[in-house]
């Protein structure tokens, strides 16, 4: 467990929820990174004291450099400024920022050898092939803090030698679950907000009421652990406190329970191989049965999206995470509708061709078109 750690998307969920785990183990921040939330950022700078902060959003940073005018903090901004932060000297960067932003950033700590505690699945979807060998060249350390993949990681530790013969993904099913195509065409965002389990930040929250947060994962999972598409499955189980299984070939079934907390697996990524005592309670076996069953791929298709994009691999993953970006920004701003996420996204994988074997550039390159041709239709 490293003392010294960086914390990129501080003021968002994830990164809220990390300073209250670094405050917990006493741990030192020494670089935080945020968009443009000003005033959060001042009272977590003078509470975690950091040496340096970075502020996406220029006149965001112009501010805050006027907020702490009276402490010794350097404060950069822009994505280079960002980068800056995650390279740091730090020895564990938890990379909270929310989409493909958090790919450049965490690529810098990567090439620092640094401890990744990966909260942006993003990074993985985008750039999974390149992101894991690059992690291997300079010698990084990948731990997911995603509650799923997380569990998974839990699940293989020990038994990375032996293989598995199948992953099975959980999901809550979001606050539609059960609902029929009909009764989605016209829920409002203020509907798709009410995750029944989890608090999350607004991006993430949308993403699991199309079930797309399932599908990210999924992809994610294949680069994580060397998986192909037909050793994933998704499963709904509504308690979310089976947050993830693996299978192995005698048929024995492993599965990491817990209750629906982000502190829990934010602490582990942190802590492992260690295990310190939690802020957060065991969950109670005796509350409610725990139920499984598979997805409605018919009403919840960009779940079925992500997947087919997972097949296709290439540049096809970043096209669609980006259609999926742009559309649930214009879907929580009122523009389009719950449905029309999914158009999106496949209008975008339609319209933009292919590419195999991509470069970073050519993955930055796909993104960029796929919120340019979402944004204008």
């Amino acid at each position: 467990m490293t003392k010294l750690v960086s914390v990129l998307g501080s003021t968002g969920s994830i990164g809220r929820q990390s300073l209250m785990i670094i405050k917990h183990l006493g741990l030192s921040v020494s670089s935080l990174a945020a968009n443009r939330s000003t005033e959060l950022l001042e009272e977590q700078v003078r509470e975690f004291k950091p040496s340096l902060v970075a502020v996406f959003d220029e006149k965001a940073a112009a501010d805050l450099k006027i907020r702490l005018r009276d402490t010794s903090v350097r404060i950069v901004s822009g994505m280079e400024g960002v980068i800056e932060a995650a390279a740091d000297s730090s020895g564990t960067v938890i990379t909270a920022m929310s989409g493909a932003a958090g790919l450049r950033p965490t690529m810098a700590a990567i090439e620092k050898g640094k401890r990744i505690a990966l909260a942006n699945k993003e990074t993985l979807v985008c750039a999974g092939e390149i992101v894991m060998a690059a992690a291997g060249t300079h010698g990084a350390e990948i731990v997911p803090v995603d509650s799923e993949h997380s569990a998974i990681f839990q699940c293989l530790d020990g038994q990375k030698d032996t293989g598995f013969s199948r992953i099975i993904l959980t999901a809550s099913g979001g606050p539609f679950r059960g609902m029929s195509r009909e009764e989605l065409k016209n829920v409002r965002k203020e509907d798709a907000l009410k995750h029944p389990n989890w608090s999350m930040g607004p991006k993430i929250t949308i993403d699991s009421a199309t079930l797309m947060n399932k599908g990210l994962e999924f992809i994610e999972a294949m680069h994580l652990f060397g998986a192909s598409p037909d050793n994933i499955d998704v499963l709904i189980h509504p308690q979310s406190i089976v947050h993830s299984m693996v299978e192995f070939a005698d048929g024995s079934v492993l599965a990491q329970c817990g209750v629906p907390d982000m502190k829990i697996p934010i602490q582990y990524a942190l802590t492992y191989p260690e295990r310190k005592p939690s802020i957060v309670p065991a969950p109670d076996f005796t509350k409610a049965p725990l139920t499984f069953f598979k997805p409605d791929l018919e009403t919840f298709p960009c779940l079925k999206i992500a997947m087919e994009s997972a097949r296709l691999g290439g540049t096809a993953p970043a096209v669609m995470n980006a259609a999926n970006e742009e559309a649930v920004r214009l879907f929580l701003n009122d523009k389009i509708s719950f449905y029309g996420i999914y158009d999106a996204v496949v209008l975008a994988l339609d319209s933009i061709k292919n590419k195999a074997s991509p470069t970073l550039e050519d993955i930055l390159e796909a993104d960029r078109q796929a919120r340019e041709l979402v944004r204008k239709a």
